[in-house]
């Protein structure tokens, strides 16, 4: 009588363990890092032995003084209150010197004695004149202001029928700074014949 077949034995496999991937953390290295120096202190440690020098019965008991009220020790704050104290001192007295300054700017002022200017040496020559040498203004007399009036009488509505004394008075200096706005001469002061209103007017005038 037949018999039922058997059933097929599996192939003997060889068992697969099961891989576990490990991956480094980042904190790894740190924590080997720090380990190390763990043990180089370590060995620091135990080469350099000090000796340990025990104080007197008298030194490990002794009370320290005690803090005075509202006094505070001396410290990082103690300091910048006095480095603000300091500056604020050197600003006080700036300001103190620079208002004596403005206030009295000749030191005897108040006293009513004024100093007059030093007179220039003996043999130094006088300051120049700005309008140029030979200058003429207001109080001046002589022969050139007379030669300066017979000219600006030859010049239209500027010095008619004008005096020819031979003084340069308010009129003479009216007459002048009117010739100076007309034609348009800046090199000198109003009212005043200098060396460019001369030249303008000689050349007007012959």
């Amino acid at each position: 009588m037949p018999t039922a077949d058997e059933p097929a034995k599996p192939r003997e496999r060889a068992v697969l363990e099961p891989v576990r991937v490990l991956r480094p953390r980042n904190t790894d290295a740190l924590a080997e890092l720090f380990r190390e120096m763990t043990d180089d202190t370590d060995d620091t440690d135990d080469a350099e032995e000090y000796e340990s020098v025990p104080l007197p019965a008298e030194e490990r008991t002794r009370e320290l003084p005690p803090v005075r009220p509202g006094r505070r020790p001396s410290g990082r704050g103690s300091g910048r209150r006095r480095g603000a104290v300091a500056a604020g001192a050197v600003l006080a007295a700036a300001l103190v010197g620079l208002g004596c300054a403005l206030l009295l700017p000749d030191g005897d002022r108040g006293s009513g004695d004024r100093t007059l200017p030093a007179a220039p040496p003996a043999g130094t020559a006088p300051p120049a004149d700005p309008d140029g040498p030979g200058t003429l203004r207001e109080g001046a007399t002589g022969l050139r202001v007379t030669d300066l009036q017979q000219r600006l009488r030859r010049i239209p509505n500027v010095y008619d029928d004008g005096a020819t004394d031979g003084r340069y008075d308010t009129v003479l200096a009216e007459a002048v700074a009117r010739f100076q706005l007309w034609y348009g001469i800046r090199g000198d002061e109003s009212g005043v014949y200098g060396d460019d209103t001369r030249r303008d007017l000689e050349s007007r005038t012959g």
